[in-house]
């Protein structure tokens, strides 16, 4: 299949890898400034073609990887701009050997992502679910919601306190919950100027939480940081929300917590295989299941758009992205950084 291609050959060239199959965002920011080409891959494989004379890679998630072997087969690369919060799917150390930049867009959906860990805490709790299936199953009785907890005062615990975490404590206080949140990463005093409280280890978060919400990055620290021990040290009744990475959450261990009723239900978005396969989940009506949809709202996804194009002009322009999260890797960069 003939790729896609937009704008104007300037000599420079922005290769969009996958998912996208227009570019009406892009165009107003690259279209005078570059030729853009659509690959819509599934796999790095299928970019082989377009690398040699691509200048930045802008990168949803549909390709699982881009390796070093993609990688080293771009000699005029200079960037990766991943179009999204999560860059898992980019070997940012291999890139940063050969002198390629790695970029995110953190801040596009911190609203829709906060929106819906509240209505996810909200619906699994107020049992959302069991009253609407009850009434389509033609009954009508309020004892289809007898144990609902009142929710003021309840104890929000928030694992990880960045972009999106902040918003959601703004949010659970709203609704007149005790916030407590766990983050070694956030300086001292953002407790203050949130109004929460602060735990300093995983272990104090835990035995609080009549909800726990996660917001952390996926990274070989926070994989499966929530295991078996973990749930077992939340009191018996709470409720998980997982808007962040699935395997941030070891899957069979919540399933057998939520068997054991140790937990009282869950709201999931995201999950260790994606599309979700596990039909015990699936079976179970005190969870809710979102299909990685979090992140979307018509305005956000624009946004994405709009943002990634701008870093990768900025890029193309040889000016500091704003968004780099490879500096640590990176040896002889082959565009400009910002020295702080």
């Amino acid at each position: 299949m003939k790729p896609l291609q937009f704008g104007t050959d300037t000599g420079k060239n922005v290769l969009v890898a996958d998912f996208l199959d227009h570019a009406e965002v892009e165009l107003p920011v690259l279209g005078d400034h570059a030729r853009i080409t659509l690959a819509q891959a599934w796999h790095e494989d299928e970019l082989e073609p377009y690398l040699p004379e691509t200048d930045v890679i802008l990168l949803y998630h549909d390709i699982a990887r881009i390796s070093e072997k993609t990688l080293a087969k771009a000699p005029r690369l200079k960037a990766v701009v991943r179009a999204g919060v999560g860059y898992n799917n980019v070997d940012i150390e291999a890139a940063g050997r050969l002198g390629i930049l790695t970029c995110n867009v953190p801040d596009y959906g911190t609203e829709e992502v906060a929106d819906h860990s509240i209505m996810l805490a909200l619906a699994v709790a107020r049992r959302l679910g069991q009253s609407d299936r009850s009434i389509r199953d033609g009954a009508w009785d309020y004892k289809v919601a007898i144990e609902t907890p009142r929710l003021r005062g309840k104890t929000f615990g928030i694992l990880g306190c960045g972009r999106i975490g902040s918003a959601t404590a703004l949010r659970a206080k709203a609704f007149g919950f005790d916030v407590v949140f766990y983050d070694p990463y956030q300086p001292d005093g953002i407790d203050k100027a949130l109004g929460i409280r602060r735990a300093w280890s995983l272990d104090e978060l835990l035995p609080q939480c009549q909800f726990l919400s996660l917001h952390c990055y996926l990274s070989a620290e926070t994989h499966h940081i929530i295991d078996k021990r973990a749930l077992a040290a939340l009191p018996r009744g709470a409720y998980l929300i997982n808007t962040a990475r699935g395997p941030v959450v070891e899957q069979d261990a919540l399933v057998e917590s939520l068997q054991a009723g140790h937990l009282a239900g869950a709201g999931i978005d995201v999950f260790e295989i994606e599309p979700m396969n596990d039909d015990r989940l699936r079976a179970m009506p005190n969870v809710f299941l979102t299909p990685h949809s979090a992140f979307y709202s018509r305005e956000g996804f624009v946004e994405l758009r709009r943002k990634s194009a701008e870093e990768t002009l900025r890029i193309i322009h040889a000016q500091p992205p704003r968004n780099l999260v490879n500096r640590e890797y990176l040896v002889n960069p082959r565009t400009p950084i910002r020295a702080d």
